[in-house]
């Protein structure tokens, strides 16, 4: 066979396989990938938040996770929700987890522990998540709003140690309307 030939058909493979990656690049951003907001303000409200029957009046503090498996803000959320679990592993805590309505998605295995939670009185008038809810040992909201102020979440600057520290210590904690800056997505549909 010729150079020029072997040339040309080492030309077309290159072009092929260059063509092939850019089709699937196209094809993983536009299935994985969205437009990102970044940082934004929320106004959370736990007016009509209630907790299923079978977990309402007294009992352990129930802290409930609400989250998106497309939501990029997860990402550094599940590494301090797996730190929370640390933490407050042996306490009067039972941690709890809401899954955005119409997504799919699990949470990672260190996270597996969360009980899953279907069906969340009001969880569809939240504005965005990630987002948590706690309740005291009375069984009243004391909490709803994210885990943080600011792009990154973590023990650092978080607002859910210490309220859960003060619910723990039988302190009285009202923060059921919250306004915040940070990673959040659209929450309802």
């Amino acid at each position: 066979m010729p150079s020029r030939r072997k040339y040309l058909i080492a030309v077309l493979i290159a072009l092929f396989w260059a063509g092939a990656m850019l089709a699937a690049f196209w094809w993983f951003e536009a299935r994985y990938l969205r437009t990102f907001e970044g940082e934004r303000a929320e106004l959370f409200s736990g007016d009509r938040l209630r907790l299923p029957a079978e977990l309402q009046g007294p009992g352990p503090v129930r802290f409930v996770h609400f989250w998106d498996p497309g939501c990029p803000c997860n990402v550094g959320n599940q590494q301090h929700l797996e730190e929370l679990l640390k933490r407050f592993q042996g306490q009067a805590v039972e941690f709890y987890e809401v899954r955005k309505p119409g997504s799919n998605g699990r949470l990672p295995k260190p996270l597996a522990s969360l009980k899953p939670l279907n069906n969340l009185e009001g969880s569809e008038q939240l504005p965005a998540s990630p987002a948590v809810g706690i309740w005291d040992q009375s069984g009243e909201l004391v909490y709803i709003g994210p885990y943080s102020e600011g792009a990154v979440c973590s023990s650092d600057n978080s607002f859910v140690e210490p309220i859960l520290d003060a619910v723990l210590a039988g302190r009285t904690v009202r923060a059921t309307h919250s306004l915040a800056v940070a990673c959040f997505c659209d929450w309802q549909q």
